[in-house]
């Protein structure tokens, strides 16, 4: 009598979201932190220059490549790190499939980054 093993199915693009996870929670802990001192602490208290031509400086900055970087650096990859989370964690819970959660899940932090870099690069077309 031999065993019946259901047929198992690779995940070939598991590493994929593995490495966007990896990159997010590393993005995640050292830029996000940066930016919300600089951007919510720092100028609003007074700290940093806050003239018209800071304002140009930065925006100049924000709606070029440097800004490209940063928008992905601090919203696009821990979106994706937050999307792993979530996935796993309905996994564990057992809700939903697992097929349907990934495309869910994935597929809302594809839209969001898009939107956060569409934005500056509208912002660089101006």
């Amino acid at each position: 009598m031999t065993k019946h093993h259901p047929e198992r199915r690779q995940a070939y693009d598991e590493p994929l979201w593995w490495a966007l996870f990896s990159a997010g929670g590393v993005c995640f802990a050292l830029f996000v932190p940066s930016a919300v001192l600089f951007l919510a602490l720092l100028l609003p208290a007074g700290l940093l220059p806050a003239d018209a031509l800071s304002h140009q400086r930065a925006s100049s900055l924000l709606f070029g490549l440097p800004g490209l970087i940063f928008v992905g650096a601090t919203i696009c990859l821990p979106l994706f790190h937050a999307a792993h989370r979530i996935r796993h964690g309905l996994f564990d819970l057992t809700l939903g499939s697992d097929g349907t959660n990934k495309w869910l899940m994935y597929g809302a932090a594809a839209l969001f980054s898009t939107l956060a870099l569409g934005v500056v690069l509208l912002g660089m077309l101006r």
